[in-house]
């Protein structure tokens, strides 16, 4: 986290944008097993992609400190929960 960051945390909380969770014993049994389920990575696939696309990721992932597979798998799991989609190109009339 950044200095940017934690000032942006710290001023939600001042003003009152987050509130106590009333049952603390269950939402981290149902966050210790949701980040079980998540970390699991329990399938494998081969995919075949360009050298210079491979080169371009490793240097992002230099620049994030990550490992390149790691990067492919958050993007892609992020994509099949909808946090990131496909830009939609403008038409023009």
């Amino acid at each position: 986290m950044n200095k940017h960051e934690e000032s942006e945390l710290i001023n939600s909380v001042e003003a009152g944008e987050w509130s106590s969770v009333s049952d603390i014993s269950s939402m981290k049994e149902r966050l210790m097993k949701a980040a079980s389920e998540t970390g699991q990575k329990d399938y494998r696939i081969n995919v075949r992609i360009s050298k210079r696309d491979v080169e371009a990721l490793k240097t992002k992932t230099l620049e994030e400190g990550i490992p390149y597979q790691t990067l492919v798998t958050s993007i892609l799991h992020k994509y099949v929960t909808g946090r990131i989609t496909e830009k939609k190109e403008e038409t023009v009339a």
